[in-house]
């Protein structure tokens, strides 16, 4: 017995070539006579349906209504319809030139959005210097009037 410090002898160190794979354990080969000791009724018992292939049923005949009941229910409404993707005027008065023609696509390029397809809604938040185009953009009431003060217009 050794008292006092570790014989540094034997403790291996941490390096990329010291790591060795975990060895896996080969699944048991069931049914191969009896010197493999799982011969015989291959761990299945005598008669019965679970005796025979195909008759081991899973959770359905175990309880299955218990386990469904644990199951929270999801309450409320969550809708299938996409949401619009936000851009604020301060982002639109970075990202766009004078003149520029802003569509969902536009944007998309510039990398404000991810999803052009979704739609886009410019929000009045931030200031506009800018006269721009824009096309296929829902805005709000502040960021109209913003943007048709900066000399721009909205299409849809």
């Amino acid at each position: 017995m050794i008292i006092g410090n570790l014989n540094t002898k034997y403790i291996m160190e941490f390096k990329l070539e010291t790591i060795q794979a975990t060895k896996s354990r080969s699944k048991k080969r069931l049914g191969r006579g009896n010197g493999s000791g799982r011969g015989t009724y291959a761990g299945r018992g005598l008669k019965g349906q679970r005796s025979r292939s195909g008759g081991k049923s899973g959770t359905k005949r175990r309880g299955f209504k218990m386990s469904l009941q644990k199951i929270p229910k999801l309450r409320g409404f969550n809708s299938m319809a996409l949401k619009k993707e936000t851009v604020t005027l301060s982002m639109l008065e970075k990202v766009c030139n004078n003149n520029d023609v802003v569509t969902p696509f536009f944007l998309e390029d510039k990398g404000i959005i991810s999803k052009p397809k979704s739609g886009v809604k410019i929000v009045a938040s931030g200031e506009l210097t800018k006269k721009l185009q824009i096309k296929n953009c829902l805005a709000t009431k502040g960021a109209a009037l913003a943007i048709e003060k900066a000399g721009g217009n909205i299409t849809f």
